[in-house]
C-alpha cells in the first residue's frame, strides 16, 4: 500500500518561509491530484492548495494564494509547499493528501486515512 511522509515543518518567526515535502514510499502518485490540507487546534481541517498530476494546474485557498506555492516532482514521488511571508494564523498541522476532490469552489480531503500523511506541524510566532 506504501505511504505518504511529510517533513519540513518547524517553529519559524512571523514573515519567515518554511517548504514542506510530501514523499510517497511504497507508492506512486503520478496520475492523481495532489493536495495540502491544515488543522489548525480547535479548528476543521482546511484545504490549502492542490497541484494536477501533470503540475500544469494549481488551486489555492484565498488565505495562503499570493504567499504559497505548491509543486510536485512526480519522477521523485515529492509533493512540496512553499510557504513564506508566514503568519501566526498559519500555524497548523499540514497533511498532505492524495487524491482530494473538488465540488463546486470547495475541496475536501479523502475519507480513507490510507491517504494521509501523518502531519508536519507548523508554528509561526508573533
Amino acid at each position: 500500500q506504501g505511504q505518504l511522509v511529510e517533513s519540513g515543518g518547524g517553529l519559524v518567526q512571523a514573515g519567515g518561509s518554511l517548504r514542506l515535502s510530501c514523499a510517497a514510499s511504497g507508492r506512486t502518485f503520478s496520475y492523481v491530484v495532489m493536495g495540502w490540507f491544515r488543522q489548525a487546534p480547535g479548528k476543521e481541517r482546511e484545504f490549502v492548495a492542490a497541484i494536477s498530476w501533470s503540475g500544469g494546474s494549481t488551486w489555492y485557498a484565498d488565505s495562503v494564494k499570493g504567499r504559497f506555492i505548491i509543486s510536485r516532482d512526480n519522477a521523485k514521488n515529492t509533493m512540496y509547499l512553499q510557504m513564506n511571508s508566514l503568519k501566526p494564523e498559519d500555524t497548523a498541522v499540514y497533511y498532505c493528501a492524495e487524491d482530494p476532490r473538488r465540488y463546486g469552489n470547495k475541496w475536501y480531503a479523502p475519507p480513507n486515512p490510507d491517504y494521509w500523511g501523518q502531519g508536519s506541524q507548523v508554528a509561526v510566532s508573533s
